[in-house]
């Protein structure tokens, strides 16, 4: 199945049996790609006497640990059909992912999540406040995750406005004239987690300011590390976001620089769904046998947009559980799972915890 074919059916329409035999196949072609392509992912699949032709279902598709983007330039295609070279944002003297994309991968990515987002949004393109500065698009031929993230939600934007100034300083008198403007209509909004909490709801908070937002939809991603160490929860975030904004849906959503695209959206009864296009996987951390629905462990990320990296099965840092399948009363089909946070010693992502002006 092309994913020209997914993009005409409904991002969480595919049941159990039909996503499994359609992901399966996807997955296994890459998989065989890769190891042709990649020089270091064959030798990784040689290692463990991996043979792509001979993997008989989705839980045998060889995964390789997310860290190694940090250390090695893994890449499926030529230098000269690499379109754009994106990075992960690492906080200061950690080493950043490096992840290769030819133009079919970029335009894929795109498509994607415009078909994830729109179905939480409509496909109309809404007036979009960012709750970032205009500063971290510096760079558009090596550029950021957190930078990918922005430049990618301005596909659903009209009227784009910026809430933070070079010095990631709240405007407030944009963003009252931006709401002037648009006070009748539904107002998106995205930005990173953190990010939002200390220089948009801590600072209107601060300056006792509350706006009247009366239809808002806020998309947000990012870790929660620093918030817990706050007490702050997904109930009281979202409470407090409303608190200076208004009447605001608010969505948190999933993802990473290494499969970008393929995100996965929170629903509105708190749970993180798998779309037609990506698949989780629970992993025992003691011998990383596939864990039952219910029980924690590493989250393995599996997603079919990866075409010009080895970057379709991968093995994060984060913990998990997979609440269930094709049964969430939100009415989305696919796994639904929870975050349960980051493994001990693992980096902080730098994404969302911290900024860098670029």
């Amino acid at each position: 199945m092309s994913l020209d074919k997914f993009h005409e059916i409904e991002p969480y329409s595919l049941s159990k049996d039909k996503k499994e035999e359609i992901l399966f196949s996807e997955l296994k072609e890459l998989t065989q790609k890769h190891y042709e392509s990649c020089p270091q992912y064959k030798n990784i699949l040689d290692m463990q006497n991996i043979k792509p032709s001979e993997i008989t279902k989705k839980e045998n598709i060889p995964y390789i640990p997310v860290r190694l983007f940090k250390e090695y330039e893994l890449k499926s295609v030529q230098d000269d059909e690499i379109f754009k070279t994106m990075t992960s944002s690492g906080t200061s003297g950690q080493a950043v992912s490096k992840i290769f994309l030819s133009k079919e991968n970029t335009l894929s990515q795109t498509k994607t999540l415009t078909h994830i987002i729109s179905s939480f949004i409509g496909k109309q393109r809404l007036p979009l406040l960012l709750l970032d500065t205009e500063m971290v698009k510096k760079d558009r031929s090596m550029f950021s995750a957190r930078g990918a993230g922005i430049i990618g939600f301005t596909t659903f934007g009209r009227n784009t406005t910026y809430a933070l100034n070079e010095n990631m300083e709240i405007d407030i008198d944009k963003i009252e004239q931006f709401f002037t403007e648009h006070g009748n209509e539904t107002i998106l909004m995205f930005g990173y987690t953190y990010m939002i909490w200390q220089f948009v709801v801590k600072q209107l908070e601060k300056r006792n300011i509350h706006f009247n937002i009366k239809n808002g939809i806020l998309f947000h991603i990012g870790g929660w590390k620093k918030l817990k160490a706050e007490a702050v929860d997904a109930l009281e975030y979202n409470k407090r976001i409303q608190g200076v904004l208004g009447n605001v849906k608010v969505y948190n959503y999933y993802g990473m620089a290494e499969q970008l695209g393929s995100v996965f959206v929170e629903c509105e009864h708190g749970h993180m769904h798998c779309s037609n296009y990506s698949d989780v996987i629970i992993r025992n951390p003691k011998d990383f046998s596939v864990a039952e629905f219910g029980e924690k462990g590493l989250i393995q990320l599996l997603s079919v947009l990866p075409v010009s990296y080895p970057g379709h099965s991968l093995l994060t840092e984060d913990e998990g559980i997979i609440l269930g399948e094709d049964d969430c009363p939100c009415g989305r089909k696919g796994k639904y799972f929870k975050i349960l946070g980051r493994i001990k010693n693992a980096e902080i992502r730098g994404c969302s915890d911290t900024y860098e002006k670029r």
